[in-house]
């Protein structure tokens, strides 16, 4: 059994791991975390003396299968939960993740996989993050940043790199849905304002930044 605190850890590794590459660096792991850069070092120094991490001070930290396994197996929860309170509780995406950090954390693989079951085995949660399936294994995932498409090119929405509340709010109030089919219209080039089509609507201008946190799955054209 570990600690809620070495699971929050894990996750967080495991995410900037797959973000950044092998190696996460402290600095950017107490960012992620806001915990003073001392106090992660003397946290990876325990988990290391687990087999959890592997760490260097003067390289930074990676996860060994063993802690690898521990933070797969918590995103599974989260996301599970996520789906859960949106689908049969009746909560908006972005009233979700407080909860389900709550909820990842309890440690009954019979449970998880039960509700799982319960919910017909969903492949990605209410943002589009993909569920790791009972073996820890992730669905394999073709999206792209809209920001990549050039103009004329169309994507459907699948997900969000920005899981804020108020990013989602704005989404929400600007008519954008996962599934959405999502057309380039135009890219200003002064400030790489976007204007986009959604399918039955009308054409919304969006910014880069926004552009650069919605994932699509690009439609290829003939």
């Amino acid at each position: 059994m570990h600690s809620f605190t070495e699971e929050n850890y894990l996750k967080a590794i495991y995410k900037l791991q797959e973000a950044n590459g092998l190696i996460v660096a402290t600095s950017a792991l107490a960012q992620v975390l806001e915990v003073h850069a001392p106090s992660v070092t003397d946290m990876l120094k325990r988990m290391a003396g687990k087999k959890l991490v592997t760490y260097q001070k003067s390289k930074g930290v990676k996860l060994t299968e063993k802690g690898r396994q521990v933070a797969v197996g918590i995103i599974r929860n989260h996301r599970l939960w996520e789906v859960f309170l949106v689908d049969k509780l009746g909560y908006k995406w972005d009233e979700v993740h407080d909860l389900a950090e709550q909820l990842e954390h309890i440690h009954s693989e019979d449970l998880t996989n039960k509700l799982d079951m319960f919910l017909g085995f969903p492949k990605a949660d209410p943002h589009g993050d993909p569920i790791p399936d009972a073996n820890g294994i992730l669905p394999k995932s073709k999206a792209v940043l809209l920001s990549t498409l050039k103009m004329g090119e169309r994507g459907t929405f699948t997900g969000v790199t920005d899981h804020t509340p108020a990013f989602l709010n704005y989404l929400d109030k600007s008519g954008i849905s996962l599934g959405n089919s999502i057309k380039v219209k135009a890219i200003e080039e002064f400030d790489q304002t976007y204007t986009i089509q959604l399918k039955d609507k009308k054409d919304t201008v969006i910014s880069y930044k926004v552009a650069n946190s919605l994932l699509v799955n690009k439609v290829e054209t003939t």
